[in-house]
C-alpha cells in the first residue's frame, strides 16, 4: 500500500507524520531513478510509475513478507487464481504467485 501510495495510515503525531513524509520523498527518489532509466517510462505518471515497480516486484515483496512465517501457515479464504486453491505452505500458493486480490482490496477490508 506504501509502494502504490494506497496507504491510510497518515501517522498519529508529529513524528510519525515526519517519517511518513521522508518516506514518501525516498520513494519518488525510486520511482524518479526508475523514469530515467527506461525511456518508455519517462511520460508515465508518478502513480503509473508506483503500478509500475508494484507488478515487477510483488512476488518479490510477497516473498520477503513470508519468508519467516510457519511452513504450516495458510489463509483462511481461497485466495490464489489456479482454481480457487487456498495459499499454504507459508501463506504462498502452490505456483508460488502472490493471493490475487489482497493488494487490490481497499486496505480497510483486509
Amino acid at each position: 500500500d506504501i509502494i502504490r501510495g494506497k496507504d491510510l495510515y497518515l501517522g498519529y503525531d508529529k513524528k510519525d507524520r515526519a517519517q511518513r513524509q521522508k518516506l514518501e520523498e525516498k520513494l519518488q527518489e525510486i520511482f524518479d531513478k526508475i523514469k530515467k532509466s527506461n525511456a518508455k517510462l519517462t511520460s508515465l505518471k508518478d502513480e503509473e510509475i508506483r503500478e509500475y515497480w508494484w507488478e515487477h516486484n510483488r512476488e518479490k515483496v510477497w516473498k520477503a513478507l513470508t519468508c519467516h512465517a510457519p511452513q504450516n501457515a495458510e489463509y483462511f479464504r481461497l485466495t490464489c487464481s489456479e482454481e480457487g486453491s487456498s495459499a499454504k505452505n507459508k501463506c504462498r500458493c502452490i505456483n508460488f504467485d502472490v493471493p490475487t486480490y489482497f493488494d487490490y482490496a481497499p486496505q480497510f477490508l483486509r
